[in-house]
């Protein structure tokens, strides 16, 4: 008597429970997606440009000696992080000096993921340049396209591709804000002609390429105005005539 008591008691639970189910199983779980029409014709000019560019940009990590003066060893640890850009087919990696001063080694990522050892071909402190060098990749790596600075106008639309706060390839968009600023940097140096602008450029993005609405790199990142240390809308580039002309003499320098 008692073992069908509970049995009808059973069946009335799981019938209240699957009664209480039915609305779960029967009604949908999600609202339905709405399908779009076509992107924005500058949609599809961002994406293309970023697509185009990202095997070019890289992620530059730094490390620093230290020592220990206890017992006189010497450690790399963590200095920071910055941007930079395939120069040509040789390896050679562009971007900005206080990127790797004071650094003991520099690694460069791809965007493939994959890391190499870099080595320093030379500086141009006084215009906030640097230039690396990995081995060459054919496969893999994409040069830059480039630009001419001279012919800017105040209003053409701009892309910032880089890493800013560690953030690998991250592009941000904006305009050219103003043309033939005078940029003076932490070391003193005083670069002419820069390039203003207020897409959004943050630490992390220094060395990385400034491109036009066609994919070209017209200035490379260097620094940002801002009281507070992070994106104010005014950012600054170097003008790409002026790295050109230093990039090739470093490197020729080199040779």
């Amino acid at each position: 008597m008692e073992r069908r008591v509970l049995s009808i008691i059973l069946a009335v639970i799981t019938g209240m429970v699957i009664y209480k189910s039915l609305p779960f199983f029967l009604s949908p779980t999600t609202k339905p997606i709405t399908p779009r029409g076509a992107l924005m014709e500058l949609e599809k000019t961002n994406i293309a440009i970023f697509e185009n560019a990202k095997p070019s940009v890289v992620y530059i990590s730094t490390l620093q000696q230290v020592v220990d003066y206890w017992s006189m060893s010497i450690f790399n640890v963590p200095k920071g992080t910055g941007s930079g850009f395939i120069w040509d087919e040789f390896g050679h990696i562009v971007t900005n000096y206080h990127v790797i001063e004071g650094a003991s080694e520099a690694v460069v990522t791809l965007s493939n993921g994959l890391k190499y050892q870099a080595s320093l071909v030379g500086t141009a402190k006084q215009y906030d340049l640097a230039v690396l060098k990995i081995k060459p990749i054919p496969s893999v790596m994409k040069p830059v396209i480039l630009g001419d600075s001279s012919k800017l106008k105040v209003g053409q639309i701009v892309y910032a591709i880089g890493n800013p706060f560690g953030l690998d390839w991250t592009m941000t968009m904006g305009i050219i804000s103003a043309l033939d600023r005078v940029i003076s940097e932490e070391n003193g140096a005083r670069i002419g002609h820069a390039i203003q602008t207020d897409a959004a450029i943050n630490p992390g993005n220094s060395g990385g390429p400034l491109l036009d609405s066609a994919g070209r790199v017209i200035g490379v990142n260097t620094a940002i105005y801002s009281p507070s240390g992070a994106n104010a809308g005014i950012g600054f580039a170097i003008p790409i005539n002026l790295v050109n002309q230093v990039v090739t003499q470093i490197i020729q320098l080199r040779r």
